[in-house]
């Protein structure tokens, strides 16, 4: 029997594509600051002239499953990491964007076979929102992680024998 597992230790050999929507910036700039704490704090570069990261700003969460697919689909990432917030409001507009970009990103993932981590906060309040993008905890940080482990994962499983 073989176990497979993903390692924290592996993080600098890995390029990272993270995805971030700019509406409710408030909450997503907070978790992108988490999410880059965390891969930093593993040996990823992070600063601007980075190798191994970059980073894409798209108008909305209903726009991250495109990019996060042209991103998988370049071959240049070993992960791609998505972050967004969608809040309730008065309209059922919450729940056709939710139901789209979750399908969208689970599709990316399963399509080009590149991990997509979801961290796209779906909220019935800001203050919800904010609770979960550093007020009490930054899920961003969770977000990075799970990047790591699953990066690290993929590249410890065997691939088809042809």
């Amino acid at each position: 029997m073989a176990t497979f597992e993903g390692r924290f230790t592996d993080a600098a050999s890995l390029r990272i594509g993270v995805v971030v929507a700019r509406f409710n910036d408030l909450v997503t700039a907070k978790l992108l600051s988490g999410c880059l704490d965390c891969l930093s704090r593993h040996g990823i570069d992070t600063g601007e002239a980075s190798s191994q990261l970059d980073v894409a700003w798209v108008p909305g969460s209903f726009e991250i499953p495109l990019v996060a697919q042209r991103m998988a689909a370049s071959g240049r990432y070993q992960v791609v990491i998505t972050l967004g917030a969608v809040i309730r409001g008065d309209t059922p507009h919450f729940d056709v964007v939710v139901a789209e970009v979750s399908k969208g990103v689970a599709a990316v993932s399963r399509d080009s076979g590149v991990p997509v981590i979801f961290g796209v906060l779906t909220t019935d309040t800001m203050q919800q929102a904010l609770e979960r993008a550093g007020i009490k905890s930054n899920l961003g940080w969770s977000y990075g992680m799970q990047a790591i482990e699953m990066g690290s994962l993929m590249k410890a499983l065997p691939l088809r024998a042809q």
